[in-house]
């Protein structure tokens, strides 16, 4: 989890990669009508995020219950988003990937083919509240790197 430009795609994939666990980006669970929005340098409300955000419940709820591990890339910056996702299922846990502002904003001027413009990277960092309870990740780091701190804090090398 984190702000846009943290990296969460990048090392969410090469984490799921490394364990051999699906890797699901919540940016596929957009609706139209949000990615158009933030295309057009205009945030979400937390109202235009609750049907994303009970998809994503639902992803987790729907993986628990079948037993299958699995990584998922998602901003979750408010603590009530990580809390719904948490409790959807058994032994959710969360990275927060953290980077310095101009770190972040650099990535995504140079980001290709995304829907995120960097202009909305302050509305973001203004709705983060910063969990005290997950895994704090050094996001300037590279992917790898990052991936397999995440394994050994978690217990979860191979």
């Amino acid at each position: 989890m984190g702000v846009s430009g943290a990296g969460k795609s990048t090392v969410g994939a090469e984490l799921a990669r490394s364990l051999g666990w699906q890797f699901f980006d919540a940016d596929d669970f957009h609706s139209p009508e949000n990615i158009r929005k933030m295309r057009t340098a205009n945030p979400l409300s937390d109202e235009d995020r609750l049907p994303w955000l009970e998809a994503l419940r639902a992803l987790v709820s729907r993986l628990s219950s079948r037993g299958e591990n699995a990584v998922l890339a998602c901003s979750a910056l408010r603590n009530a988003f990580r809390h719904q996702l948490e409790t959807a299922g058994d032994d959710v846990r969360f990275v927060y990937l953290s980077a310095p502002v101009d770190v972040l904003d650099e990535r995504l001027r140079n980001r290709e083919g995304h829907f995120m413009p960097a202009g909305l990277l302050a509305s973001q960092i203004a709705a983060l509240e910063p969990p005290d309870d997950a895994l704090l990740a050094d996001a300037s780091l590279p992917p790898s790197e990052l991936a397999a701190a995440i394994r050994l804090a978690y217990g979860l090398d191979a």
